[in-house]
């Protein structure tokens, strides 16, 4: 559904057609800036790596601080993003797809996760939902042989750290939490605390955690060749 260019609007523009789909109209935007821009055309996945993660920043602090319209305009900020990507994949001369692929992808994935909103599965607590839900990744990627397959080691590393602990939880691997915090705030206060000590002494505090995250992941892959010897 291909939209025309009207006069000097935008290439998605329609003059007195009423009914018009946003989001189709995005589409066939991004297709005309990749066919006019010059500089969009130079654009592969690669090169727009960091804008996507400057997009995703941005909308992390406009959830954070409440802020609706920022909300609002870095949500089709980062849904650019998407479209960017998908009209780059679909132009690749060996394995092209297109927006509707991927759009077509994740409903399919969506209902095969919902089974209790889109079958006869049943679930009325959040973790009967998690149960289904995990069951049906499992199913997915069944092709992966530890719980870490799949995890990105360029999530921020805090928020890698969460991630690692929680699936090093699912084979035994448990590192002993010390007390402290009582809330986020306090936790905040905490974290930033041992910053200003890595500081004061001239230790990274990103390559501290980091290091210590690589010797977890190591100890989760261990505990998982001790329970399955032969895989």
């Amino acid at each position: 559904m291909a939209l025309q260019a009207a006069g000097g609007d935008h290439p998605g523009a329609r003059d007195g057609v009423t009914g018009v789909d946003p989001l189709r109209e995005a589409a066939d935007t991004m297709r005309a800036v990749r066919d006019r821009c010059v500089w969009t055309q130079q654009i592969d996945h690669r090169a727009l790596v960091p804008y996507l993660v400057e997009e995703s920043a941005e909308l992390i602090d406009a959830v954070e601080t409440d802020n609706r319209p920022e909300l609002r305009e870095e949500l089709g900020d980062l849904l650019w993003q998407v479209l960017f990507h998908a009209e780059i994949a679909s132009r690749d001369a060996e394995d092209p797809f297109d927006i509707d692929d991927v759009a077509r992808g994740l409903t399919d994935k969506m209902v095969r996760r919902h089974p209790h909103v889109f079958g006869d599965a049943v679930a009325n607590t959040p973790e009967e939902v998690l149960v289904h839900w995990n069951a049906a990744k499992a199913a997915e990627k069944s092709s992966r042989t530890s719980v870490l397959d799949g995890v990105s080691d360029r999530m921020p590393s805090l928020a890698l750290a969460q991630k690692l602990l929680s699936k090093a939880s699912a084979v035994g691997v448990t590192p002993e939490a010390a007390m402290g915090p009582r809330s986020e705030a306090e936790l905040g206060d905490a974290l930033l605390a041992l910053v200003a000590a890595a500081r004061a002494s001239g230790w990274d505090a990103e390559r501290a955690l980091r290091e210590r995250l690589r010797t977890l992941s190591a100890d989760v892959r261990a505990a998982e060749a001790e329970a399955h010897p032969g895989r």
